[in-house]
C-alpha cells in the first residue's frame, strides 16, 4: 500500500468521524431524544387520572365504541364493544406521531395506518411495537387511569 493511499483513508475516516458526530449533535437538538421519555417517545404518567363519566366533555364513553383523547397527558380512552374501557398512549409506536384514535373496535393511528387491538398488541407491520396501555378501573361514575 502506497503512503498516499493511507493518507487519503485517514482523511476519509476522519471526515466521516465528523460528519457522523455533526449529525449525532443535529439529531439532539431537534428534540429526537429527550430524557423524559422512554425507547418508545412515551412520557410515563405522573399520576392516576380521573374520569367523571357524567361530564358532557366525555359523553362518549357512556356509548361502546366511544372514545377520548386527553391530549395534555398522551391518552386515548375508549369504551370496547364489550362496555370495558381501555386506555393507551396517543403516541403512535410506529413513528411517535400523536394520532391514536379508536375505530371499529380497535385503536388506529390516523399517521401511517398503524392497528392495534384493545390490549396494545398490534395488529399489522406499523403496529408491530404495540402500545403503552394503562390499567382502568370503574367505581360508580369516576373511571381512574393508573400511572403505574
Amino acid at each position: 500500500m502506497m503512503k498516499s493511499e493511507i493518507i487519503n483513508r485517514n482523511n476519509f475516516l476522519k471526515q466521516i468521524g465528523f460528519s457522523g458526530a455533526a449529525l449525532f449533535a443535529v439529531m439532539c437538538a431537534g428534540g429526537t431524544m429527550s430524557s423524559c421519555q422512554n425507547e418508545s417517545g412515551v412520557t410515563p404518567l405522573a399520576g392516576d387520572i380521573t374520569l367523571d363519566l357524567t361530564a358532557s366533555q366525555y359523553a362518549a364513553l357512556l356509548k361502546n365504541g366511544g372514545y377520548v383523547v386527553l391530549s395534555s397527558q398522551n391518552v386515548v380512552v375508549a369504551r370496547t364493544n364489550t362496555g370495558t374501557y381501555a386506555a393507551v398512549t396517543l403516541i403512535c409506536s410506529h413513528e411517535q406521531q400523536r394520532q391514536i384514535t379508536y375505530r371499529t373496535s380497535e385503536f388506529y393511528c390516523t399517521a401511517h395506518g398503524a392497528r392495534f387491538d384493545n390490549s396494545g398488541k398490534g395488529l399489522n407491520s406499523e403496529g408491530k411495537k404495540g402500545l403503552t396501555v394503562y390499567q382502568t378501573s370503574v367505581s360508580g361514575n369516576i373511571l381512574t387511569i393508573k400511572a403505574s
